[in-house]
């Protein structure tokens, strides 16, 4: 079974191939990659341009068609309201026209699902601009992911001291743009029992997307396509404007 991940809700896209359990290809773009030798992203181009070019480079690498393809994975949010929108639509468009399934997965569990190396508290960081992050924790039970908050928005603060009541659990992986972005303030209030996830120690969000949502597509549970939409936890800023106008 092969399952094509999609992530464009943060900085960093990715998108990556797997089939039975293994990665085959994986592609990520930011202002400096070329994701095939062949395909280059203009350093300005938006997530329009970004993610249609990055599945044609994993699909050459991988040497396959969309044809190929048994289901489609895509992070819905939280994360960036414009990229969350143009991935979401260009899977919808795709799996429309070819008869496939599509599972959406939270972006902080693909984060979280990045760290394996460790059985210690995992929280998923998304930097959400103005000193605030989307934030979820989860733990490694032997070996499986497990939830163990609800995905949330909130100032970096409140982050903090929600990582340091679940601490008391042992030490604590953080990862995601939300941790680089926050780095020392986190590491300030935290110590050293905090560690900062590098984000090139891991593999993409694409994967882990791909990853988590293959049972699903195994059992031909996809999404209903009509219903499935992101998930962006507060409002847009055209939307707050607007708000506030009233």
């Amino acid at each position: 079974m092969r399952i094509l991940g999609i992530d464009t809700a943060t900085t960093t896209a990715s998108v990556a191939l797997i089939e039975d359990d293994e990665l085959v290809a994986e592609k990520f773009y930011n202002r400096q990659s070329v994701v095939s030798e062949n395909v280059t992203i203009a350093p300005k181009g938006n997530h329009a341009e970004i993610v249609v070019p990055l599945i044609q480079a994993v699909l050459d690498q991988a040497k396959f068609s969309l044809s190929d393809i048994n289901g489609f994975a895509v992070s819905i949010g939280p994360g960036s309201f414009t990229g969350l929108r143009i991935a979401l639509a260009t899977v919808k468009g795709i799996a429309y026209e070819l008869g496939l399934p599509v599972v959406g997965i939270s972006t902080l569990h693909a984060q979280a699902a990045r760290v394996t190396d460790t059985q210690d508290l995992i929280c998923a960081l998304l930097d959400a601009r103005k000193q605030e992050v989307y934030a979820a924790l989860f733990r490694r039970v032997h070996g499986t992911l497990m939830r163990l908050s609800d995905d949330g928005v909130m100032a970096v603060t409140t982050a903090i001291e929600m990582i340091e009541r679940a601490r008391q659990m042992g030490s604590c992986t953080a990862v995601g743009d939300g941790a680089q972005a926050y780095q020392k303030c986190l590491l300030q209030s935290l110590g050293s029992r905090l560690r900062i996830g590098a984000d090139g120690e891991y593999s993409t969000v694409a994967y882990r997307v791909a990853e988590i949502a293959q049972a699903r597509i195994g059992a031909a549970a996809g999404d209903d396509l009509g219903r499935l939409v992101p998930i962006y936890l507060r409002p847009s800023e055209a939307e707050s404007r607007k708000n506030s106008r009233r």
